[in-house]
Order: structure tokens, then sequence, then C-alpha cells
């Protein structure tokens, strides 16, 4: 999911980009160094990129100490570009390409930091493979589709070519047009309207902190209640004056409420 404002950016502001090579997709990938125990991977939104995250790695890595690392998509940023449309099971798709992406860095387990939609597929890759996950931060989670969701997306989509959208999506993706389509069709599909993964959570057992801002135009808290009643020991983090970008509208909140997190965690 994308929050407007999320693509007024004025562009990327690292510069330590890659492509790695994960089943024969090129994938962009950054690296923001620290060494205290396992990194903390970031899955965007999404429209988002490894670049979108903006400054947010750097200041996550010098609050942790930890090494930072994210990628785009395919389809995103300067990863390669999709060769069809989505189906509906796409996040389960992506939670098997993000551990492909782990073994192709040379990491075999991490703390995962999802935002939205990379939200949703660490979820999936913590249920499925929770040798590799050893905790969740999960800012604005999907777990089913709500009714202010598919509306909010209505809205961006039916007013994407005359609000400028496309040229500021243009500073993070190498074809924001293709990035966009790809997203709109999905969560606009009537196939995706009954789309959940509230079937998966009793089996995640990994520690998991949940981030939802009170003005989210994209999700309620209910995303954040299902997932609390079937995840054990969940931590919960409100946030006021905040929409769909928690790590954009209060990044210090949630810097402070990641680093103790993954302090207590030991």
């Amino acid at each position: 999911m994308i929050c407007a404002h999320t693509a007024r950016y004025a562009g990327p502001s690292v510069t330590n980009s890659t492509l790695i090579d994960v089943g024969g997709v090129v994938l962009e990938v950054m690296r923001w160094p620290g060494d205290a125990g396992a990194p903390i991977l970031m899955l965007h939104e999404g429209l988002g990129s490894a670049s979108m995250w903006r400054d947010f790695p750097t200041r996550l890595a010098s609050a942790t100490g930890r090494e930072v690392i994210a990628w785009s998509r395919q389809g995103y940023g300067q990863s390669d570009r999709l060769p069809r449309k989505r189906d509906p099971d796409y996040m389960h798709i992506e939670a098997a390409r993000a551990i492909e992406t782990m073994d192709g860095l040379g990491l075999t387990r991490a703390h995962l930091f999802g935002h939205s939609d990379g939200a949703s597929i660490a979820l999936i890759m913590a249920a499925g493979r929770a040798d590799r996950v050893a905790s969740l931060v999960l800012e604005a989670p999907h777990v089913f589709v709500e009714q202010l969701t598919y509306d909010s997306i209505a809205n961006v989509a039916a007013t994407y070519a005359a609000s400028g959208l496309g040229a500021r999506l243009a500073r993070y993706h190498a074809d924001a047009d293709h990035a966009f389509e790809r997203w709109r069709d999905i969560w606009l599909d009537p196939r995706f309207r009954a789309w959940t993964i509230e079937d998966l959570l009793p089996r995640v057992t990994a520690p998991t902190l949940l981030i939802q801002g009170r003005d989210d135009e994209y999700g309620t808290m209910a995303q954040l209640d299902r997932i609390e009643t079937a995840v054990g020991g969940a931590r919960r983090l409100e946030l006021d004056q905040c929409g769909h970008s928690p790590h954009r509208d209060q990044a210090g909140a949630v810097l402070a409420a990641t680093a103790a997190f993954l302090r207590d965690l030991g």
C-alpha cells in the first residue's frame, strides 16, 4: 500500500544500491552496516522500494546497532519488472522469494521490519519458516481486506493521472506506471476481496511488535486486533497524528519502540 504523502519525498538519500540475482530475477538491494547480532530486513509497502525508506534505515541501524538490509521486490525500484499481473496469492509468492533472497545474501536468520504489504509478507514468512525469523516489527499490517482499504485505493487509482503521483513515484522506480498498475490491479481485483491470512496467524511464534497510526487511511485497528488475538504476547503501539506510514509520521516513536523491543529480546 502507499500513502499519497509517502511519494512526496525529494528522492533517494542513499547510494549503496547493488543488484543480485534471485532465482533468475534481478533485485535491487541496499545495506546499512551494523554488528549487533542478527540483521534487520526491511520489507516495503505495496508501492514502496528500497530507496523509498529514505533515511529511516540509517537511523534504524544507529538506534539498534544492527545491520539493516532492504530490497525492492520484483516490479519495484530498480528490480526486474513483473512479467504479468498478480494473482491473489502474490504475497505468498513474495514470502517464498524473500526466503530465497535471504539465502542469496547468506543470511540464516533475521528480524523482519515490514510495512503494509511488507508486514503481511513478513507474517507469512514467520508462519511458514519460523526458523528464519527472529522477530517481527509490523507497521500497518493487513491480514484481511477492509472496505476502507479498497475505497482508498480506488480513489488513488481514479486520480492517478491528474494527481502527479506517477511523477513522484518515478523518483523511486525505474517504471513507476508499471509498479502502480500492478498494485492497483490486484487490490481492486474482485477475487482479492476475499483474501486473508488469518488462518496462518496461530502458527506465528516469533516475538511481535505491532504499530498502527490512528489516522491510517488504508486500515483500521481491526487488523491489529485480529493479529493480537492469534499471536501470543504481541506488543502493540498505537500512534496519534499518524497515517499509513508510521516510520515517516512518527519516526522517533517507531525507532524508540523498535530499539527497545529488540533490546528486550537479548
